[in-house]
C-alpha cells in the first residue's frame, strides 16, 4: 500500500491564471503594434510566421498598384533594377493589398524569381 503526500499532486490551476493574465497583456499590447508605415488592407490566413529583426527588403504594393521598396516608391520600370541591387540571399517580404489586381503581384514575383531570389515571404495578417 502505498502513502500519500502531499507533494504527490501538483496544483495547475495558479499556473494557468498566470498564463492567463500573460496572454491578456500579450494581446493587449500586440493590438498596439503596427506591421508598416504604409497603409495596406493584408489578406488573412490561417498559419502564422513572425518576422526577424534581420536586413530585409519589403516591398508594398498598394491597391493603386503603386510599389514601394521599404519606404521608396518606385516606377514599374525602375523596379527590376533596384531589386538587383540586393544581395540573392537577402530576406524578401512581399506586402500585397487585398484588392490589388493579380497582375501587379505576379510581376514583382517574376522579377524575383527570374533572378534568383529564393528567400520569400508573403506577409498575410492572422485571422
Amino acid at each position: 500500500m502505498r502513502r500519500s503526500s502531499k507533494f504527490d499532486n501538483i496544483n495547475v490551476v495558479p499556473f494557468i491564471d498566470i498564463m492567463l493574465v500573460l496572454l491578456v497583456i500579450v494581446l493587449t499590447t500586440a493590438s498596439f503594434i503596427q506591421t508598416g508605415l504604409i497603409k495596406l488592407d493584408l489578406p488573412t490566413s490561417s498559419s502564422k510566421i513572425e518576422e526577424k529583426e534581420t536586413k530585409e527588403l519589403k516591398i508594398f504594393i498598394k491597391k493603386s498598384g503603386e510599389i514601394f521598396l521599404g519606404k521608396e516608391h518606385i516606377a514599374h520600370n525602375r523596379v527590376d533594377k533596384t531589386i538587383l541591387t540586393y544581395d540573392k540571399k537577402t530576406p524578401i517580404y512581399i506586402y500585397s493589398d487585398k484588392n490589388v489586381t493579380f497582375q501587379n503581384f505576379v510581376f514583382i514575383l517574376d522579377i524575383l524569381k527570374k533572378n534568383g531570389y529564393e528567400n520569400l515571404g508573403i506577409v498575410t495578417k492572422h485571422e
